[in-house]
């Protein structure tokens, strides 16, 4: 059953104040909402990024849980070692609580280089749940780009300049990715709508297998937003349907949101500095394309998601 803002907000938080994020950040009210779903029985694993710097340093943390800090690329494999050591000591008797997994990681963490390891553990069926925290780029190391960089975006390693107006590439789908292992659930979120992500992240941690959230988190330092307008540019980014908010259950597409009037793109990048530079003249082009594919992608998940709108 739904939960309201009130029983909500009086839930206990495993995620503790403190933490060193940038003002205004969107990944800690993603993991303060999932680990209320997840619960005081749960082991956290963080792939280096934003997240493990700033919420695990020591002699501090805001965990209330265990945590455990693995190295860039291998989060998942880290989880699956202690998950499958849980499930060993549990059927010898020696565990007796039943026990939630989750990974944390950002974009450059899963799409490039931690993917191969979540591969790995989508494929051998742990019972883990994946949070990708996806904020468009490796911010922890200083805005480069990953294979998550929207069409368009001003990064340090796809600078705009007289040949390329920044990244030139469409991102990777994920989401689809992780589909394609035949897993339990899959579902795309965003900060700003917490009963989505709330039900979601129950749904996740319910399943029986692993599970996938792909999470919209702004990123303000290196987006060029206020710190103020994490809620609003998330709100943006579905209203455009630049960020669709659907799940798959297996293998079944459902959409969780359909715009009354859907946006153009040209107001979700006009407040992010990142993409300031499409909006001088000459630049239409690419502006014209980011519109295209994202009216061709949602399409395709109207498609898919035929029988659940």
């Amino acid at each position: 059953m739904a939960v309201n803002i009130k029983e909500f907000a009086e839930m206990e938080s495993y995620f503790a104040p403190g933490h060193g994020s940038c003002s205004g950040c969107g990944f800690p009210m993603i993991v303060r909402t999932v680990m209320k779903a997840a619960g005081k029985n749960t082991v956290v694993c963080l792939a280096t990024g934003c997240l493990e710097v700033t919420s695990t340093q020591y002699p501090r943390s805001s965990w209330k849980t265990p945590c455990v800090h693995s190295l860039f690329e291998n989060s998942a494999a880290t989880l699956s070692g202690v998950e499958t050591a849980y499930r060993a000591l549990k059927k010898r008797g020696f565990v007796k609580n039943n026990l939630n997994f989750v990974v944390f990681a950002g974009d450059g963490g899963t799409y490039d280089i931690g993917l191969q390891s979540l591969s790995g553990m989508l494929e051998r069926r742990h019972k883990i749940v994946f949070v990708l925290y996806d904020n468009g780029a490796y911010m922890n190391t200083g805005n480069q780009r990953s294979s998550g960089t929207p069409y368009g975006a001003n990064t340090t390693t796809t600078p705009v300049g007289s040949v390329l107006k920044g990244n030139m590439l469409s991102r990777k789908d994920i989401v689809r990715i992780a589909a394609a292992h035949n897993i339990p659930y899959v579902a795309q979120a965003a900060v700003h709508n917490w009963p989505d992500l709330f039900e979601k992240a129950k749904k996740a941690f319910a399943a029986d297998g692993p599970a996938f959230l792909n999470v919209f988190s702004p990123c303000q330092l290196n987006w060029g937003i206020g710190t103020d307008f994490a809620i609003e540019i998330s709100k943006l980014a579905v209203n455009t349907n630049f960020w669709p908010l659907f799940e798959i259950e297996k293998g079944s597409y459902k959409l969780n949101f359909r715009p009354a009037n859907p946006l153009p793109i040209t107001e979700f990048i006009k407040p992010q500095k990142r993409f300031r530079h499409l909006l001088e003249p000459g630049n239409k082009p690419i502006i014209d394309k980011m519109q295209e594919e994202t009216s061709m992608e949602w399409e395709k998940l109207l498609r898919q998601c035929k029988d659940n709108i």
